[in-house]
């Protein structure tokens, strides 16, 4: 048995200190904005300034566990959430560039670190001494005059030690910390094995004319990801999901089997490595006094309880299914035009796009020429920031971004005041993970007078020397939604940096970004940035009213293929801790077969051996998130259009919802500042009108 988390903390007092002479992460940055030292940075200066932040940590946890004085918020609570400054400076570094860049030697570290930084959450969250200090402060909170903010970051602080098991004897202590370290374990080997795995599944090409149906960029980029991995021919990447946005285009028949054969049969060790973890998960659960991790997973999240969650679920899967079905008829009918007989599931993309071109006359390639990188990222998402909430942006090329790809850009308010550094680093590579995703490098913070450092990361395909980047129309929805999440870091106006930006409860993380969807082809900024990279013209009105007339055509497929994936990740996690899985793959389709969600021509937007949000990205039990955030932010564009229509302006309609939503970060509850900010609690219709379920 290991020690216990009491035992390690006070050894962690006697450790000697490491000499970080030399390491850029000693100091604090004196870079603008406190933006570390990229240039400066190796992979070396990582293990010392991490176990050195790990020391430091341990002591400042054992001095609040020691501390005999009468609690206070800065004596326990502060110490316990802004933690060592030295993590804060390294760790948010390592798990940014393990994601957009992890390079072997990268991962190698943060294999080794892992279960040392997992020791350590365990030995404040298993702390029986701190949890009763905490007690005690809440206890205390009326006559300490805690601010709103101070009570309910001391609220939830209480509960998670609840859920990370405070509370339990010290045999039942010691049995969660060998649980947490094999699951750091087993979630750090999934996430590397899955991004391997990415890349092995990549399609080689050799004759181009097996390449109809892509355009001359779409093919520069497989010829230039052949190049990079040192292969003739031209090499079909992957994206994370399962389906691909080459699928669409493809004409050759065979082509796209293979394309989607090689995404949907991704991953080996995956597979166990899934069941282990669920069983790992479940035992948690049970150790902690839940029924199943997912019991234990949404007792912190507004949604509260897992019948809520099947609830809510139970009013989109059937509809869904039969939105899907229609729509596989209509596909299956243009196919046999086509000599089709039966129609395949990597059809559905190819036959997809044509009926939208044919019946709604959108055609993807058309568009394409209007959608330029630059341009939608600085006349698009940037120009609807400031037109919505008066940002205003300037590239930094003194600074050094994460990578030679990555670009800097301070944002400002109109008055000239400083809001903080936007990154954003947009094109693949090998060592990328794949998706898009935020996060941040410092945060907002009123008491530490911090302003944040927020990236935006993708995986859009890198052009030819001097040629333009071109991005899909999805994409451009991806740039939006991912800047909504940078947008709530940055407009956050918190006195704790803890509860700054997205530190909400998961469920309701996605709510920001999906709002800012709503801005991506709205008349007064689409015209902006959708110009046609020869000629410069915008792109034509009656071209844009296609594309919004079809938004929702093959609704039913993204609905489907979303629920599908939720229903997984929910299935694995409803798993008591005796349940015997044998196969992962028999127990994946059992579940959607049982959940009525098998459909032949549809799978999960990601199944099991590639589902990175579940198994080791912070989604677990939680993907049912993106829908139960969606009904806040259906509900929210629906008050934004009421606003314009009353003639209340962008700016001032941005002003109000940064006022009540985002500014609050993690501050408050959620659903009750959006029932402050409505005047009502959200109404799902607008989101099952939006996929058009009623």
């Amino acid at each position: 048995m290991p020690s216990t988390p009491d035992a390690d903390v006070t050894a962690a007092s006697e450790t000697a200190p490491t000499d970080l002479t030399g390491n850029p992460f000693a100091e604090p940055s004196t870079l603008p904005y406190g933006l570390p030292d990229f240039a400066a940075i190796r992979p070396e200066h990582f293990l010392p300034a991490l176990r050195a932040g790990i020391a430091e940590q341990k002591a400042l946890i054992a001095q609040v566990a020691a501390d005999v004085e009468p609690p206070t918020f800065d004596s326990v609570i502060r110490p316990l959430e802004d933690g060592s400054p030295l993590l804060q400076r390294t760790l948010p570094v390592l798990f940014h560039l393990l994601g957009a860049d992890g390079t072997e030697e990268l991962q190698a570290i943060e294999a080794e670190i892992m279960p040392e930084l997992t020791a350590l959450e365990d030995s404040v969250w298993l702390d029986g001494r701190i949890f009763a200090r905490v007690e005690d402060l809440e206890r205390d909170a009326d006559a300490l005059d805690l601010s709103p903010e101070e009570r309910h970051v001391l609220e939830r602080t209480r509960l998670r030690f609840e859920l990370r098991g405070a509370q339990l004897d010290p045999a039942q202590k010691a049995r969660l910390g060998e649980v947490n370290q094999e699951l750091s374990s087993l979630q750090t080997r999934f996430t590397q094995q899955t991004k391997a795995d990415l890349h092995d599944a990549a399609v080689l090409v050799t004759d181009e004319a097996e390449l109809a149906g892509l355009d001359d960029s779409q093919k520069e980029a497989a010829r230039l990801a052949a190049e990079d991995a040192g292969k003739d021919g031209w090499l079909l990447t992957l994206i994370l999901p399962t389906m691909q946005p080459l699928l669409a285009s493809l004409t050759d028949r065979t082509v796209r089997e293979r394309l989607y054969t090689a995404s949907i049969e991704r991953g080996t060790e995956t597979w166990d490595l899934a069941k282990k973890i669920a069983r790992l998960r479940a035992e948690k659960a049970h150790l902690l006094g839940f029924a199943d991790f997912a019991e234990l997973a949404v007792a912190d999240r507004t949604a509260k309880t897992p019948s809520a969650v099947e609830e809510f679920l139970a009013q989109i899967a059937g509809p869904a299914v039969r939105n899907a079905d229609r729509e596989a008829e209509r596909l299956a009918a243009r196919a046999a035009r086509d000599g089709i007989e039966e129609l395949a599931p990597w059809d559905w993309s190819f036959y997809s796009e044509l009926i939208r071109a044919e019946e709604f006359a959108v055609d993807q390639a058309e568009l394409q020429p209007y959608f330029v990188l630059d341009r939608v990222l600085e006349d698009g998402v940037f120009r609807a920031a400031h037109d919505v909430y008066g940002l205003s942006f300037a590239r930094r090329e003194d600074l050094t971004p994460p990578h030679p790809l990555a670009r800097i850009w301070e944002v400002t308010r109109e008055d000239g005041s400083a809001v903080g550094l936007f990154i954003g680093d947009y094109f693949t590579r090998p060592t990328k993970r794949g998706g898009a995703w935020m996060n941040t490098l410092v945060d907002q913070s009123r008491h530490d007078g911090t302003l944040p450092i927020v990236m935006n990361t993708m995986n859009v395909s890198r052009p030819g020397e001097g040629r333009p980047a071109f991005v899909s129309l999805d994409e451009v929805g991806t740039m939006f939604h991912e800047f909504g999440h940078a947008l709530h870091a940055l407009l956050s106006d918190v006195e704790n940096s803890f509860v700054a930006g997205t530190a909400v409860a998961r469920d309701v993380v996605e709510f920001p970004s999906q709002v800012n969807e709503m801005w991506a082809l709205r008349e007064g900024i689409v015209e902006h940035y959708a110009r046609h990279v020869e000629t410069g013209e915008v792109v034509p009105a009656e071209l844009l009213a296609k594309v919004r007339a079809a938004e929702q055509w093959n609704a039913g497929f993204r609905t489907l293929e979303h629920v599908a994936a939720v229903t997984l990740d929910w299935r694995w996690h409803r798993l008591s801790e005796d349940t015997h899985i044998g196969d992962p793959h028999a127990f994946e389709a059992a579940q959607l077969e049982d959940a009525g969600l098998a459909h032949p021509l549809i799978a999960p937007r990601y199944r099991t051996g590639y589902f990175q949000h579940t198994f080791s990205g912070g989604y677990a039990s939680g993907y049912y998130s993106y829908l139960w955030a969606e009904a806040y932010d259906a509900d929210a564009v629906a008050w934004y259009e009421e606003q314009l229509a009353e003639g209340i302006s962008p700016r001032e309609a941005g002003r109000r919802f940064a006022s009540g939503i985002l500014s609050i970060g993690g501050s408050r509850d959620l659903p009750e500042a959006y029932r402050a900010f409505r005047g009502r609690d959200r109404d799902a219709r607008f989101l099952l009108e939006r996929h058009g379920l009623v």
